[in-house]
């Protein structure tokens, strides 16, 4: 007790003088079924995979939400998804998706002397124009990746940007290549300069179209030769819809290319920083968004991508929002680790703040996983409850909200109005995932107290959107 005590009290100052880097990698729409440590079969994604078995494995991770520019908003800012301001994929088009008042990830790590640096998908607001739109506005010293979104579909667009300036990519560049060698770029610079970096590599793999690079993916064609007759199709739309999307023959092909050459890189950033001899004083985490998409001739059900959990990007199921999350830190974490501590991105912000040394801003609703990861389980604070909540429309009108508490998760989604009728929330389902963690036997008439406890909570945790019609009006 006496050395755990020392360890509590010694912990903030050890870190704010050792200043580690971080590196945090957010794949897009990555079902926790798609890495080999969470059980993929057909492939293997051993460098990802390493990151867990040298570090810790985290069985129940949570995103910010089910799809990409709320759960990046959450990962900002620390804020729940029934409290923080975006909880749907909305138009960037009317400039930044974040509250330039509001104390973000990256102005954490700025206030304690590190470099920042984003590299791939911003997902709250162009990237190429001034003004709480551009990450640059939000405490990051250098951004490269796509200039918005909805230009996310496609790794060929015609530009790129780079600090804020839109520049013409060559035809046939594979964007994402490009992008990653910004980051290791960012990484060794610093590195050589001694000073501490944040490094976010919020890549777009797997999402939308299944581009990679020609030669894996003609590899993965040989592999897969029966899925040649499948087309991937994307059509690049919305405000940004200039860009059209190459189309790809085999699909299937083109999805294991695209996770083999993210291995391929998170292999070189670890070897890399090896090389720099910052290794051991590396913390690099690695989890998605969401859970699994359909999109651009993807096949989750081929691949397991889900892990047989029900549901995926766009539902509050374990599907949809459980994640994987695998975190290394030589110094730190003792490899081999594995935690079921019930975690979520509002939680990275505040942890954050204790490994650098800053206060967590009052707005913030995370709990620091340090404990966790530094081996001290017995000091881990866990979450009364985490609630999810996911809205669609201009005015994000609610489609679905969920609950996780201990052992038991709740979930309801909006039953879209019919002709002659009224939108209307379904009943409440509640699941045991102790029990059955694919949510297939609703107990919610056989526990009417723990329905009537979550739905309290759900009402005491949704906090209104401005103009945001009332849960199931069809306005």
């Amino acid at each position: 007790m006496k050395k755990l005590l020392l360890f509590l009290l010694l912990t903030p100052a050890l870190f704010a003088e050792k200043k580690p880097n971080v590196i945090y990698i957010l794949a897009d729409d990555l079902g926790i079924g798609d890495l080999s440590i969470h059980g993929q079969k057909e492939f293997k994604t051993p460098n990802i995979d390493r990151i867990g078995t040298e570090g810790i494995k985290f069985t129940a991770h949570y995103s910010g939400n089910t799809v990409c520019s709320p759960s990046r908003a959450v990962l900002m800012t620390g804020q729940h998804p029934g409290k923080v301001a975006i909880r749907g994929n909305v138009s960037e088009t009317n400039g930044g998706l974040l509250d330039p008042e509001q104390t973000v990830l990256p102005e954490i790590f700025k206030a304690a002397g590190y470099a920042t640096g984003a590299f791939g998908k911003w997902g709250l607001g162009h990237t190429n124009k001034s003004g709480p739109a551009n990450p640059l506005s939000h405490g990051f010293d250098e951004f490269c990746g796509w200039k918005s979104q909805t230009i996310a579909h496609t790794y060929y667009p015609t530009t790129y940007v780079h600090n804020g300036k839109e520049i013409p990519l060559e035809k046939g560049k594979y964007v994402h290549d490009l992008i990653m060698d910004h980051s290791m770029k960012f990484i060794e610079r610093n590195a050589k300069e001694q000073r501490p970096f944040f490094c976010y590599i919020p890549t777009a793999v797997p999402h939308a179209a299944m581009h990679a690079p020609k030669h894996l993916h003609e590899k993965w064609r040989k592999v897969y030769p029966q899925f040649d007759h499948l087309i991937g199709k994307y059509i690049v739309h919305g405000g940004d819809g200039t860009e059209t999307c190459e189309d790809v023959i085999n699909p299937i092909a083109g999805f294991a290319a695209m996770i083999e050459n993210l291995d391929n890189q998170v292999g070189d950033i670890l070897a890399l920083l090896k090389k720099l001899g910052i290794d051991d004083n590396t913390l690099v985490i690695f989890t998605s968004d969401n859970g699994a998409h359909r999109e651009g001739g993807h096949d989750p059900d081929f691949w397991n991508s889900t892990g047989s959990l029900r549901g995926m990007k766009r539902d509050m199921h374990e599907g949809g929002i459980r994640t994987p999350m695998l975190a290394r830190w030589p110094s730190v974490i003792s490899p081999g680790s594995t935690s079921d501590h019930i975690s979520a991105f509002w939680d990275v912000l505040p942890t954050m703040c204790e490994i650098v040394g800053q206060d967590v801003p009052a707005k913030s609703d995370g709990i620091s996983f340090l404990p966790t990861l530094s081996g001290q389980a017995s000091a881990q604070k866990a979450h009364d409850h985490l609630y999810f909540e996911f809205c669609k429309g201009a005015k994000q009108y609610i489609f679905s909200q969920a609950v996780r508490k201990g052992k038991w998760k709740a979930y309801r989604e909006l039953q879209k109005a019919r002709k002659g009728e009224k939108s209307f929330m379904k009943p409440l389902e509640i699941y045991k995932l102790d029990e059955d963690p694919f949510e297939k036997n609703d107990l919610a008439k056989s526990n009417p107290e723990v329905v009537k406890k979550m739905m309290e909570i759900i009402k005491k945790s949704h906090t209104p959107l401005p103009n945001q019609p009332a849960v199931g009006s069809d306005k």
